[in-house]
């Protein structure tokens, strides 16, 4: 009797969808044990690299012998960038308004290490197309399940490769839309076309030519900001009398971001008062003056020069106790948020396990 028969969900519409999309695999020759059949992601990632050639950037290195381990055995290791930085829709990048403070450890790469990983990720792409080449050239035209897990493993390793270098480049993206003067495009909508571009550029960069990916891809996060601007010149041209710039922008960003800041305000101006962050009586006194943080808040805040003249130091030394007051706040400012977010994970886990 059939599985079909069986099984009542074998005829649904999602299953036959699935089944339509699935691969045919050819049963293994090998005389090993029983594998794990593909998943159905691992399915829909498989047909859809099977219904074209693998395209990639070639190199004479890919044929040499030991080639494999020439580029990734014997390559240095290079360190992952921290993107943790990264959020350009939530900072305020307008002209005029503040920096947005990189990671201490963003990752810089120099021309050798970029060619080792743009090697890295073109040869795993050409092992792809290698194996393609042998599942077309066999009799049944489909590949066994030794050739499908190796071209997803060598899939899942270029598109890891490909963005850990793409996330090492985003910064040429804020910068990109820092230069570009299109108020009528909304800075998201940009930022989006850029990140696009720069996956775009990694694709299509050929290390082997000696420029640093930068210069490749500053020009085509260019061009793909030009093009963004005569689609929606287009766009005003043909809707004349329907477009407004002014009616399409939010001012959802700003209002959030003020609300952050007025949130952290009350934090900081909490723990100052009740001296949650063990500050000594002389950095309470210049942080009061400062800032204005008491409960009776000053109408203008004194300078650093003021505040040494009332206690009886330089101002070059009011700055310093200033700075050290602040780290201090700032370091019990950082553990009260990670306090919340340890007790939101618990209530999560005891509402799943519930």
């Amino acid at each position: 009797m059939s599985t079909t028969f069986n099984n009542p969900l074998a005829n649904t519409p999602l299953e036959q969808m699935r089944r339509r999309r699935r691969v045919p695999v050819a049963r293994s020759t090998s005389t090993g044990g029983p594998t794990r059949a593909l998943s159905a992601q691992e399915e829909t990632t498989l047909k859809r690299l099977m219904s074209k050639p693998q395209d990639f950037i070639d190199s004479p290195c890919f044929y040499e012998k030991d080639a494999e381990k020439k580029i990734f055995d014997d390559a240095p290791d290079i360190r992952k960038p921290d993107t943790s930085w990264y959020h350009p829709v939530m900072d305020d990048l307008s002209p005029g308004k503040g920096r947005i403070e990189k990671s201490s450890d963003q990752v810089l790469l120099t021309a050798a290490e970029e060619r080792v990983l743009f090697y890295q990720f073109n040869y795993s792409r050409c092992r792809i197309l290698k194996v393609q080449e042998e599942v077309w050239a066999s009799p049944e035209q489909r590949p066994t399940d030794e050739q499908a897990r190796e071209i997803l493993r060598w899939h899942d390793l270029a598109e890891r490769l490909r963005i850990q270098i793409a996330e090492t480049n985003l910064a040429l993206v804020l910068a990109m839309a820092k230069r570009t003067r299109m108020s009528e495009v909304d800075f998201a909508d940009l930022v989006s076309e850029g990140n696009m571009a720069l996956l775009r550029a990694v694709d299509k960069f050929d290390a082997g030519r000696g420029f640093k990916f930068s210069t490749y891809a500053c020009r085509a996060i260019l061009k793909a900001f030009s093009r963004q601007g005569m689609k929606l010149s287009k766009y005003r041209q043909r809707f004349p009398t329907d477009f407004d710039p002014k009616l399409e922008r939010s001012n959802f960003l700003e209002e959030k971001r003020e609300e952050v800041q007025r949130d952290t305000a009350d934090e900081v101006k909490q723990i100052v008062l009740a001296n949650r962050a063990d500050l000594t009586e002389i950095e309470r006194t210049i942080i009061d003056y400062r800032f204005g943080i008491d409960e009776e808040p000053m109408d203008k805040p004194m300078t650093l020069e003021q505040i040494g003249q009332i206690i009886g130091v330089t101002k070059e030394r009011v700055r310093q106790i200033q700075n050290k007051a602040l780290d201090k706040i700032r370091v019990e400012l950082e553990s009260s948020y990670l306090c919340i977010a340890e007790e939101e994970e618990e209530a999560d886990a005891e509402a799943a396990l519930n």
